[in-house]
Protein backbone atom coordinates (compact mmCIF):
# COMPACT_ATOMS: atom_id res chain seq x y z
CA UNK A 1 0.00 0.00 0.00
CA UNK A 2 1.74 3.54 -1.01
CA UNK A 3 1.43 6.07 0.82
CA UNK A 4 -1.26 8.27 -0.61
CA UNK A 5 -3.47 5.02 -0.05
CA UNK A 6 -2.81 4.98 3.49
CA UNK A 7 -4.31 8.22 4.08
CA UNK A 8 -7.32 8.11 6.01
CA UNK A 9 -10.36 10.34 4.73
CA UNK A 10 -10.89 13.77 6.47
CA UNK A 11 -12.87 12.70 9.55
CA UNK A 12 -10.96 9.87 10.40
CA UNK A 13 -12.31 6.00 9.82
CA UNK A 14 -15.36 5.21 9.27
CA UNK A 15 -17.36 3.44 11.44
CA UNK A 16 -20.73 2.02 9.54
CA UNK A 17 -23.76 0.26 11.10
CA UNK A 18 -26.64 -1.33 9.71
CA UNK A 19 -30.23 -2.90 11.03
CA UNK A 20 -32.29 -4.01 7.87
CA UNK A 21 -32.52 -1.15 5.56
CA UNK A 22 -30.98 1.32 7.54
CA UNK A 23 -27.55 2.39 7.48
CA UNK A 24 -25.61 5.13 9.92
CA UNK A 25 -22.21 5.72 9.61
CA UNK A 26 -19.93 7.48 12.64
CA UNK A 27 -16.74 9.13 12.16
CA UNK A 28 -13.14 9.02 14.06
CA UNK A 29 -13.29 12.45 14.63
CA UNK A 30 -15.60 13.96 17.20
CA UNK A 31 -17.70 10.86 17.06
CA UNK A 32 -19.78 12.51 14.27
CA UNK A 33 -22.48 11.04 12.57
CA UNK A 34 -21.40 11.37 9.26
CA UNK A 35 -24.57 9.60 7.38
CA UNK A 36 -27.88 8.19 8.63
CA UNK A 37 -30.64 6.33 5.64
CA UNK A 38 -32.75 4.03 5.36
CA UNK A 39 -32.60 2.83 1.94
CA UNK A 40 -31.68 5.69 -0.67
CA UNK A 41 -33.73 8.24 2.01
CA UNK A 42 -31.11 9.99 3.88
CA UNK A 43 -32.36 11.33 7.29
CA UNK A 44 -29.67 12.95 8.11
CA UNK A 45 -28.35 15.98 6.04
CA UNK A 46 -24.84 14.48 6.81
CA UNK A 47 -21.08 15.38 4.67
CA UNK A 48 -18.84 13.47 2.31
CA UNK A 49 -16.16 11.08 3.10
CA UNK A 50 -13.53 13.54 2.01
CA UNK A 51 -15.26 16.35 3.99
CA UNK A 52 -14.66 17.23 7.24
CA UNK A 53 -17.93 18.43 9.35
CA UNK A 54 -19.27 21.73 7.59
CA UNK A 55 -21.83 23.97 9.98
CA UNK A 56 -21.59 21.36 12.83
CA UNK A 57 -23.19 18.63 10.91
CA UNK A 58 -23.60 15.33 13.40
CA UNK A 59 -21.10 16.45 15.77
CA UNK A 60 -20.93 16.11 19.91
CA UNK A 61 -21.01 19.29 21.71
CA UNK A 62 -19.09 19.10 25.09
CA UNK A 63 -18.57 19.94 27.55
CA UNK A 64 -20.79 22.81 26.59
CA UNK A 65 -23.21 22.75 23.78
CA UNK A 66 -23.64 26.53 21.62
CA UNK A 67 -22.36 29.85 22.10
CA UNK A 68 -20.52 30.94 25.02
CA UNK A 69 -20.08 34.56 25.42
CA UNK A 70 -16.34 35.57 24.78
CA UNK A 71 -15.05 32.06 25.93
CA UNK A 72 -14.39 33.00 29.57
CA UNK A 73 -16.95 31.83 32.61
CA UNK A 74 -15.50 30.82 36.28
CA UNK A 75 -16.71 27.35 38.09
CA UNK A 76 -16.22 27.85 41.93
CA UNK A 77 -12.69 28.70 42.30
CA UNK A 78 -11.44 28.07 39.11
CA UNK A 79 -11.03 30.32 35.63
CA UNK A 80 -12.03 29.05 32.05
CA UNK A 81 -10.84 30.64 28.35
CA UNK A 82 -11.70 29.01 25.40
CA UNK A 83 -10.69 29.56 22.27
CA UNK A 84 -12.97 32.19 20.37
CA UNK A 85 -13.70 29.97 17.40
CA UNK A 86 -16.66 32.13 16.10
CA UNK A 87 -14.39 35.22 16.31
CA UNK A 88 -16.57 37.50 14.26
CA UNK A 89 -18.93 37.30 17.49
CA UNK A 90 -16.52 37.05 20.23
CA UNK A 91 -18.35 33.71 20.86
CA UNK A 92 -16.62 30.27 21.97
CA UNK A 93 -18.97 27.55 20.33
CA UNK A 94 -19.96 23.54 20.69
CA UNK A 95 -17.35 23.08 23.44
CA UNK A 96 -13.90 20.84 22.36
CA UNK A 97 -14.33 17.61 21.20
CA UNK A 98 -16.03 17.92 17.77
CA UNK A 99 -12.59 18.03 16.46
CA UNK A 100 -10.86 15.23 18.70
CA UNK A 101 -10.19 11.48 17.58
CA UNK A 102 -12.57 9.43 19.56
CA UNK A 103 -11.60 5.73 20.24
CA UNK A 104 -13.87 2.76 19.65
CA UNK A 105 -14.55 0.74 22.78
CA UNK A 106 -17.25 -1.60 21.35
CA UNK A 107 -18.22 -2.47 17.72
CA UNK A 108 -21.10 -4.59 16.23
CA UNK A 109 -22.78 -5.24 12.87
CA UNK A 110 -25.74 -2.67 14.62
CA UNK A 111 -24.04 -0.56 17.24
CA UNK A 112 -20.75 1.18 17.93
CA UNK A 113 -19.40 2.95 21.20
CA UNK A 114 -16.98 5.72 21.47
CA UNK A 115 -14.85 7.06 23.83
CA UNK A 116 -13.00 10.23 24.24
CA UNK A 117 -10.75 11.09 27.36
CA UNK A 118 -10.71 15.08 27.74
CA UNK A 119 -7.75 16.20 29.44
CA UNK A 120 -7.31 19.81 31.77
CA UNK A 121 -6.86 22.51 29.64
CA UNK A 122 -7.17 26.37 29.29
CA UNK A 123 -10.53 25.86 28.32
CA UNK A 124 -11.36 23.69 30.31
CA UNK A 125 -9.45 22.77 33.66
CA UNK A 126 -11.06 19.70 34.78
CA UNK A 127 -10.70 16.03 33.14
CA UNK A 128 -13.61 14.26 31.55
CA UNK A 129 -14.30 10.88 30.40
CA UNK A 130 -17.01 10.88 27.54
CA UNK A 131 -18.62 8.17 26.05
CA UNK A 132 -20.87 8.03 22.98
CA UNK A 133 -23.28 5.27 21.78
CA UNK A 134 -24.91 4.69 18.57
CA UNK A 135 -27.42 2.01 18.16
CA UNK A 136 -30.07 0.55 15.12
CA UNK A 137 -32.92 -1.05 15.81
CA UNK A 138 -36.59 -1.66 14.01
CA UNK A 139 -37.44 1.66 15.83
CA UNK A 140 -34.77 3.82 14.17
CA UNK A 141 -31.24 5.57 15.93
CA UNK A 142 -30.80 5.31 19.06
CA UNK A 143 -27.85 7.60 20.55
CA UNK A 144 -26.67 7.75 24.02
CA UNK A 145 -23.94 9.54 25.82
CA UNK A 146 -22.34 9.30 29.23
CA UNK A 147 -19.66 11.64 31.19
CA UNK A 148 -17.79 10.99 34.07
CA UNK A 149 -15.97 13.47 35.73
CA UNK A 150 -12.09 12.26 36.73
CA UNK A 151 -11.10 15.33 38.45
CA UNK A 152 -11.05 15.53 41.85
CA UNK A 153 -13.62 18.34 42.18
CA UNK A 154 -16.64 19.24 40.76
CA UNK A 155 -16.93 19.83 37.32
CA UNK A 156 -19.40 21.76 35.03
CA UNK A 157 -21.41 20.37 32.24
CA UNK A 158 -23.39 20.52 29.38
CA UNK A 159 -24.17 18.39 26.21
CA UNK A 160 -25.91 18.63 22.88
CA UNK A 161 -25.75 17.04 19.71
CA UNK A 162 -26.31 18.83 15.78
CA UNK A 163 -27.95 16.45 13.22
CA UNK A 164 -29.59 17.92 10.39
CA UNK A 165 -32.47 16.61 9.69
CA UNK A 166 -33.92 16.23 5.99
CA UNK A 167 -37.13 15.28 4.40
CA UNK A 168 -35.46 15.05 0.45
CA UNK A 169 -36.36 18.69 -0.56
CA UNK A 170 -36.14 22.39 0.19
CA UNK A 171 -37.31 22.97 3.80
CA UNK A 172 -39.72 25.83 2.89
CA UNK A 173 -42.49 23.56 2.41
CA UNK A 174 -41.71 21.01 5.09
CA UNK A 175 -43.73 20.90 8.48
CA UNK A 176 -42.32 21.41 11.43
CA UNK A 177 -43.17 20.45 15.17
CA UNK A 178 -41.28 21.48 18.03
CA UNK A 179 -43.39 20.19 21.53
CA UNK A 180 -41.83 23.38 23.50
CA UNK A 181 -43.90 26.10 25.63
CA UNK A 182 -41.49 28.81 25.46
CA UNK A 183 -38.02 29.77 23.76
CA UNK A 184 -35.28 31.98 24.28
CA UNK A 185 -34.79 35.58 23.21
CA UNK A 186 -31.46 35.88 21.79
CA UNK A 187 -29.52 39.17 21.51
CA UNK A 188 -27.25 40.16 18.27
CA UNK A 189 -24.24 37.73 19.40
CA UNK A 190 -26.62 34.54 19.83
CA UNK A 191 -26.52 34.76 23.27
CA UNK A 192 -29.79 34.24 25.67
CA UNK A 193 -31.45 37.33 27.63
CA UNK A 194 -34.71 35.97 28.63
CA UNK A 195 -37.06 33.72 27.27
CA UNK A 196 -40.41 34.28 25.95
CA UNK A 197 -44.12 32.43 25.48
CA UNK A 198 -44.04 30.78 22.17
CA UNK A 199 -48.22 30.88 22.78
CA UNK A 200 -49.26 33.38 19.40
CA UNK A 201 -46.15 34.20 17.71
CA UNK A 202 -43.97 32.95 14.56
CA UNK A 203 -41.88 30.72 16.54
CA UNK A 204 -45.10 28.81 17.82
CA UNK A 205 -44.67 25.09 16.07
CA UNK A 206 -46.87 23.20 19.42
CA UNK A 207 -48.95 21.91 16.50
CA UNK A 208 -47.15 20.97 12.83
CA UNK A 209 -46.92 24.28 10.53
CA UNK A 210 -44.95 24.97 7.28
CA UNK A 211 -42.00 26.26 8.18
CA UNK A 212 -42.11 28.56 5.48
CA UNK A 213 -39.80 31.88 5.09
CA UNK A 214 -38.75 31.92 8.62
CA UNK A 215 -35.18 32.21 10.22
CA UNK A 216 -34.91 29.88 13.01
CA UNK A 217 -31.71 30.11 15.12
CA UNK A 218 -33.57 29.19 17.78
CA UNK A 219 -33.40 27.60 21.57
CA UNK A 220 -36.65 26.35 22.74
CA UNK A 221 -37.25 25.02 26.36
CA UNK A 222 -39.99 23.83 28.60
CA UNK A 223 -40.57 21.15 26.42
CA UNK A 224 -43.57 18.99 26.59
CA UNK A 225 -43.38 15.39 27.04
CA UNK A 226 -45.46 12.30 26.11
CA UNK A 227 -46.61 9.56 28.63
CA UNK A 228 -42.91 7.31 28.53
CA UNK A 229 -41.37 11.28 29.48
CA UNK A 230 -39.52 11.81 26.08
CA UNK A 231 -39.96 15.03 24.02
CA UNK A 232 -40.86 14.35 20.54
CA UNK A 233 -40.10 16.53 17.67
CA UNK A 234 -40.60 16.70 13.62
CA UNK A 235 -40.04 17.63 10.41
CA UNK A 236 -42.01 16.17 7.94
CA UNK A 237 -42.89 16.24 4.15
CA UNK A 238 -46.67 15.28 3.98
CA UNK A 239 -46.73 15.01 0.07
CA UNK A 240 -44.04 12.52 -0.35
CA UNK A 241 -45.52 10.57 3.22
CA UNK A 242 -42.09 11.55 4.66
CA UNK A 243 -41.48 12.35 7.95
CA UNK A 244 -38.25 12.43 10.55
CA UNK A 245 -39.11 12.05 14.28
CA UNK A 246 -36.44 13.18 16.69
CA UNK A 247 -37.07 12.49 20.53
CA UNK A 248 -35.27 12.84 23.76
CA UNK A 249 -35.19 12.02 27.59
CA UNK A 250 -35.68 14.18 30.45
CA UNK A 251 -31.79 15.03 30.09
CA UNK A 252 -32.12 17.29 27.37
CA UNK A 253 -34.09 20.10 28.55
CA UNK A 254 -33.33 22.24 25.16
CA UNK A 255 -34.10 22.24 21.59
CA UNK A 256 -31.72 24.36 19.66
CA UNK A 257 -33.58 24.61 15.99
CA UNK A 258 -31.51 26.13 13.25
CA UNK A 259 -32.96 26.45 9.73
CA UNK A 260 -29.34 26.73 8.32
CA UNK A 261 -29.48 30.79 6.84
CA UNK A 262 -25.92 31.91 7.80
CA UNK A 263 -24.38 28.45 6.18
CA UNK A 264 -21.23 29.26 4.22
CA UNK A 265 -21.79 26.89 0.92
CA UNK A 266 -25.16 28.43 -0.44
CA UNK A 267 -26.49 24.87 -1.78
CA UNK A 268 -26.80 23.86 1.80
CA UNK A 269 -28.65 26.76 2.83
CA UNK A 270 -32.73 25.85 3.95
CA UNK A 271 -31.52 22.19 2.79
CA UNK A 272 -32.13 20.82 6.19
CA UNK A 273 -33.16 21.94 9.43
CA UNK A 274 -30.81 21.28 12.73
CA UNK A 275 -33.20 19.75 15.60
CA UNK A 276 -30.39 19.82 18.68
CA UNK A 277 -30.86 17.84 21.78
CA UNK A 278 -29.26 19.87 24.86
CA UNK A 279 -28.75 19.93 28.23
CA UNK A 280 -28.67 23.39 28.81
CA UNK A 281 -29.31 26.49 26.84
CA UNK A 282 -26.00 28.76 24.82
CA UNK A 283 -24.00 30.52 27.54
CA UNK A 284 -24.75 27.82 30.17
CA UNK A 285 -21.22 28.22 31.71
CA UNK A 286 -21.07 32.12 32.13
CA UNK A 287 -24.96 31.80 33.46
CA UNK A 288 -25.12 28.87 35.45
CA UNK A 289 -28.52 28.03 33.44
CA UNK A 290 -29.37 24.17 33.90
CA UNK A 291 -25.82 23.60 34.10
CA UNK A 292 -24.83 20.20 35.52
CA UNK A 293 -22.42 19.92 38.27
CA UNK A 294 -20.68 16.35 38.01
CA UNK A 295 -18.94 15.48 41.46
CA UNK A 296 -15.74 13.94 41.76
CA UNK A 297 -16.43 9.93 39.97
CA UNK A 298 -19.99 10.86 39.27
CA UNK A 299 -21.61 10.05 35.41
CA UNK A 300 -24.56 11.61 34.46
CA UNK A 301 -26.22 10.11 31.06
CA UNK A 302 -28.55 10.48 28.73
CA UNK A 303 -29.97 9.37 25.29
CA UNK A 304 -31.86 10.51 22.21
CA UNK A 305 -32.69 9.53 18.67
CA UNK A 306 -34.30 9.52 15.53
CA UNK A 307 -37.17 7.31 14.23
CA UNK A 308 -37.89 7.36 10.60
CA UNK A 309 -41.63 7.49 10.08
CA UNK A 310 -44.30 7.91 7.49
CA UNK A 311 -46.59 10.85 7.69
CA UNK A 312 -48.81 11.32 9.78
CA UNK A 313 -46.36 10.86 12.25
CA UNK A 314 -47.57 7.37 14.01
CA UNK A 315 -48.39 7.02 17.92
CA UNK A 316 -45.66 7.80 19.95
CA UNK A 317 -43.25 4.38 19.86
CA UNK A 318 -42.20 2.35 23.07
CA UNK A 319 -38.55 2.92 23.49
Amino acid sequence: MSAVDAVLPQSGAQYEIRHGAQRAIVTEVGATLRHYAVGDADIIDGFGLEEWSPSGRGQVLAPWPNRLDRGQYRFEDRAGQAALDEPGSQNAIHGLVRWLPWQVASKSADAVVLTCALPPQPGYPWRLDLEVGYSLDATGLTVCFRARNASRVPAPFGIGFHPYLTVGAAIDDALLRIPANRCLVMDDRGLPIGDAPVAGSERDFTQPRSIGSIRLDTGYTDLVRDADGLARASVARPGEGRCVVLWADASFRYLMVYTGDTIEAVPRRRRAIAIEPMTCPPNALRSGIDLLTVEPGQVVEGRWGLVPAAYPTPSPVGL
